[in-house]
């Protein structure tokens, strides 16, 4: 989806799959339909470009109000996450289970695996955390999560790498917000104390060899977990 529409996409849970919107013209819906084949198509109202807004408000997460940033920053602690593409805002219950975990714990070095928009990590440098890295394996994904973090006025460490193969940095806590499959086969490869885990069901319960479970979160039918170091 990001090859065919870089400007970015909407992405909806409906139950336990999930719908992949893009705003395009009849070209944009022949390309989508030759990689995916059949496509629903709908004309949408001219005001498109701010109805899109509408899907991204802010939200909780742990101690901090996550805000896109047409929105006005709530009461308390917050930060500014630009969901213009589609690498994560912040409202998706993994993210803030992430975060709940995360801000229970005493601040220390921190690596995002997957860091995406760079929420996690950027919530945890506002949270006291340091130094804090994140790594993704889309170099798109990087940048957007380095405009983010200057718009929250850090410059954190973004690095563009696979984590299943490229050697990643230590660190006292490490988050994986991926899938199950993924944490079984990161986690592995982690130099860290603590490990927060998360991007699977709450039925799903990952065993990620060298840790074991000690904290467990759950909302929506998500869950996530914390691993201490055997």
């Amino acid at each position: 989806m990001l090859a065919l529409f870089p400007e970015g996409f909407e992405e909806a849970e409906r139950g336990a799959e999930f719908e992949l919107s893009a705003y395009t013209d009849a070209g944009g819906e022949a390309r989508m339909s030759a990689v995916f084949g059949a496509v629903a198509a709908k004309d949408v109202p001219a005001d498109w470009e701010e109805r899109w807004k509408h899907f991204h408000r802010p939200v909780r997460a742990g101690s901090l109000w996550i805000v896109p940033p047409w929105e006005e920053a709530k009461e308390g602690e917050s930060i500014t996450i630009d969901p213009g593409r589609a690498f994560g805002t912040g409202a998706h219950p993994t993210t803030r289970l992430c975060l709940e975990l995360v801000s229970e714990l005493e601040p220390s070095s921190l690596l995002d695996v997957g860091c995406g928009s760079g929420v996690l990590a950027i919530a945890a440098a506002k949270l006291g955390f340091a130094p804090v890295i994140g790594v993704d394996s889309d170099p798109h994904a990087v940048e957007a999560a380095k405009a983010n973090a200057a718009a929250n006025g850090f410059e954190l460490d973004f690095r563009c790498a696979d984590a299943r193969v490229d050697p990643l940095p230590e660190a006292d806590v490490a988050v994986a917000n991926i899938s199950e499959h993924l944490v079984a086969a990161v986690g592995p490869r982690l130099k860290c104390g603590l490990l927060v885990t998360s991007g699977y069901f709450e039925p799903h319960v990952p065993r990620v060899t060298g840790f074991r479970a000690i904290g467990r979160r759950r909302l929506d039918g998500w869950a996530a977990d914390l691993h201490a170091r055997e």
